[in-house]
């Protein structure tokens, strides 16, 4: 008797709804791309091979900027990201997803194929898809 589980992967229940933006960009810049791309985070680019990439929440922003009083017009995204990110793969289970997450106290991710990034993944598509 075989209980064969049927075998979720991050790329089956990644998003696309991130925006690719450039570290020195103004926090006022940054939040006109949320609205404008409908993200739900940007990443930010690594300025040459040796950097890693970067990731801004609108969380971070509430924190870093709204909560300390700060112009949104004088802050850059660099100032407010969190770098490095953990990511993840394509192909790993999305079991073991939730299980780094966990382990890191981690939201969402950026998936990330052979140096690029290729989608995001957060809890959300980790449950509704992973537990169906």
């Amino acid at each position: 008797m075989s209980t064969e589980r049927n075998l979720v992967r991050v790329a089956d229940v990644m998003m696309q709804d991130y925006a690719m933006v450039d570290g020195l960009m103004s926090v006022k810049d940054a939040l006109r791309i949320f609205k404008e791309e409908k993200a739900s985070l940007l990443i930010v680019k690594k300025r040459d091979a040796d950097d890693e990439f970067g990731l801004v929440l609108l969380s971070d922003i509430a924190k870093d900027v709204l909560a300390k009083d700060r112009s949104p017009e004088r802050v850059n995204v660099y100032e407010v990201m969190a770098k490095p990110v953990i990511s993840v793969e394509p192909r790993m289970d999305v079991r073991y997803c939730a299980r780094l997450f966990d382990n890191f106290g981690l939201s969402t991710a950026p998936v990330i194929e052979q140096g690029q990034v290729v989608g995001v993944v957060s809890y959300n598509e980790i449950v509704l898809a992973g537990l169906q």
